[in-house]
């Protein structure tokens, strides 16, 4: 063999990949990587890896890295659990730019360098503090915060989960996030997370019962402590321009006694608001190159089922006869809900994206075609534009998609941090419906023992 050739180890491959080294020799062993010899040991070339990577829509594990510029830009944003970056394209769609990412996946890290490669990049959120972040970002002495926001890990909230709330390793980097807000102390603190968090459990004072609602008042109670005014509300995508039905909490925090107002609604599904209606599936998608598109496959014991029933519809649509038997123990949902494929249509918000480790990577069907909806679709339901990477095969990048933020919430989020920031009154109309639920903000909202 040519002394030219580089010669990569299982330790060099498994810091290349961004995986540990036992992961690394497992696929120098399969057919995933090939490998050569010298005689003793196996090793892999570069151009092995290169292909490696191309051929799992992968690219080389991104180390934690500072912000390549130094500039300071008007308003200094800082992005965590950043995921996919839904929100924060959003956001910098709307105004506001994140100088710094924390995001721990490796996949997803992959995804931010790949579209994000300028900006800083950090991983374990447990193991920062104010001076190493504003390190990263190349924050000068003495320059203030202006918006600090992220999406803490929600499944310790979902009601679709165990709902462990502060008991679970997830609940707890909420309270690190908690904690780094303290020594950040941004003017702006936005905190995304999903339903459940508005009745998760948690003792009111040490000892006590756990209530409905009380990781809430937890959240609430030590935001004030920390001298912020907050607002939030449980909002529906699809009010924002998403082409989507997907519901999530944003709450707000501002160090001033005057909370921030609500986002502004700009399209609504009822005309008595004078807003544009809902956007469709059938206008997120029209134009998408369907040839070019990338999808997993629906089983055929699926199928057969799906074939029963029309866009729109679901398990209970079926005959009756035959709902038992397609819903069978293995497409439980977590938590014990029953799932199964539902067919969406092209006249309707896409339903909510669906993301599980137990379930296919989502039971949505095409209203047309027997296949799930493609990545591709995924994207523009999301708000994704057509160009954005997102790194790894098929059922990483549908988890990706599926648990990012809509773009379209994050860029109404900006425009009423803006509107604050310039001292801009918009009151949104009284009485919005911002979704399905009642007593859903800080005013209607309290925590419950039943």
């Amino acid at each position: 063999m040519s002394d030219l050739v580089e010669l990569i180890s299982s330790d060099a491959l498994a810091s290349i990949l961004g995986v540990t080294k036992p992961t690394a020799v497992r696929l120098m062993k399969s057919s995933d990587i090939r490998t050569v010899t010298d005689g003793k040991r196996n090793y892999v070339t570069r151009e092995e890896i290169t292909r490696y990577l191309r051929d799992n829509n992968l690219m080389p594990a991104p180390p934690d890295h500072p912000r390549i510029t130094t500039s300071i830009p008007k308003i200094v944003a800082l992005s965590f659990f950043s995921g996919a970056l839904g929100l924060d394209l959003g956001m910098e769609q709307g105004g506001i730019t994140p100088l710094l990412y924390c995001e721990f996946d490796r996949k997803c890290r992959m995804t931010i360098n790949a579209n994000r490669p300028d900006q800083a990049l950090v991983g374990d959120i447990t193991k920062l503090n104010a001076a190493e972040v504003r390190r990263m970002a190349r924050i000068p002495e003495g320059r203030a915060v202006d918006v600090m926001f992220g999406g803490p890990p929600c499944q310790a909230f979902s009601t679709a989960g165990a709902r462990r709330a502060f008991n679970d390793w997830r609940g707890n980097v909420f309270l690190k996030f908690l904690d780094l807000a303290k020594e950040l102390a941004p003017t702006y603190l936005v905190i995304e997370n999903v339903r459940g968090l508005l009745s998760a459990r948690w003792p009111l004072s040490a000892g006590n019962t756990p209530v409905k609602g009380g990781a809430l008042h937890l959240i609430l109670r030590t935001l004030s402590d920390m001298g912020y005014s907050t607002s939030f509300e449980l909002y529906n995508a699809a009010n924002f321009g998403a082409p989507q039905i997907r519901e999530r909490v944003i709450l707000i925090a501002k160090k001033d006694s005057v909370p921030v107002n609500h986002l502004m609604p700009t399209n609504s599904n009822d005309p008595k608001w004078g807003l544009p209606a809902w956007r469709t599936f059938g206008e997120a998608v029209a134009g998408l190159d369907v040839t070019n598109c990338h999808h997993s496959e629906f089983p055929e014991n699926r199928l057969k089922y799906l074939r029963l029933i029309s866009a729109g519809q679901y398990w209970k649509d079926l005959p009756e006869d035959v709902q038992e038997e397609a819903m069978g123990k293995s497409y439980q949902l977590p938590g014990g809900k029953t799932g199964f494929y539902r067919r969406i249509r092209f006249d309707r918000p896409c339903p909510t994206l669906v993301t599980s480790p137990t379930m296919p990577a989502t039971y949505l069907c095409h209203p047309i075609e027997d296949r799930p909806l493609s990545v591709e679709e995924y994207r523009r339901v999301q708000g994704f534009p057509d160009n954005w990477v997102i790194c790894g095969d098929v059922n990483d990048q549908y988890k990706q998609i599926g648990n990012a933020v809509p773009v379209a919430l994050g860029t109404a989020v900006a425009n009423t941090l803006l509107h604050d920031m310039n001292g801009v009154e918009v009151q949104p109309p009284e009485g919005f419906p911002y979704s399905r639920y009642k007593r859903t903000s800080e005013s209607t909202w309290h925590p419950q023992d039943k």
